[in-house]
């Protein structure tokens, strides 16, 4: 699979998630690896780490907690989104103890204040998560952000899982092998709409 069909297909995949197949850790160790490669900001990198959750007992607490918040969250703005990218959510979150492998990407330290410093310390986390997406893709695998529980429930999460408090949990990613293989580019936005030129919103003629 060459770079360009990684980038334009890797997908947010939540039904086509195949609950029943193991992932071997030395597939996850290889896009781990790659993940270890994205940039970051200086002696960020040093501070990331991954925690991988197989245990049926720790996802079944992390998938409690996760659908505590999603769904309070539904039934206040769930009118709001689009039906399909709804049930799509929900198709996850209400299965999540059932995901093979539950990534939780995390920074030593807990976030500035600032948000220069802000930048640095997301933006040191968030690449790595990505190639981790990517590289997970070009294997035959699917995953999906799915961090819920990050709103009001982290410290509970980072009690089932032993996570000192000086350590922020970044993100919860979901892992498994994909009932399919062929995802497609999504639309989106055309460039014309969306790529301001010296000023905002002063735009010239894309080519």
């Amino acid at each position: 699979m060459d770079a360009d069909t990684v980038l334009t297909t890797t997908r947010s995949v939540r039904r086509k998630l195949d609950f029943d197949r193991e992932v071997p850790q030395d597939v996850l160790d290889d896009c781990l690896r790659i993940a270890q490669q994205a940039p970051a900001a200086g002696s960020m990198a040093a501070q990331f780490r991954w925690l991988l959750v197989r245990d049926a007992d720790a996802k079944a607490e992390i998938a409690r907690y996760n659908r505590a918040t999603a769904e309070a969250s539904w039934a206040k703005y769930g009118h709001l989104v689009e039906k399909r990218a709804l049930d799509s959510a929900q198709h996850l979150v209400r299965n999540l103890e059932r995901v093979p492998v539950l990534a939780i990407p995390c920074m030593i330290g807990r976030p500035p204040a600032d948000a220069f410093s802000q930048s640095a310390y997301f933006g040191s986390a968030y690449p790595a998560i990505w190639s981790f997406q990517l590289a997970l893709r070009s294997r035959g695998l699917g995953s999906s952000i799915c961090g819920y529980h990050l709103q009001d429930h982290e410290a509970d999460v980072a009690a089932v899982l032993g996570i000192p408090g000086d350590v922020q949990q970044i993100s919860l990613l979901a892992i498994a092998y994909t009932t399919q293989r062929d995802f497609r580019p999504a639309a989106r936005p055309d460039l014309a709409t969306t790529v301001y030129f010296d000023a905002w919103e002063h735009t010239t003629a894309m080519s």
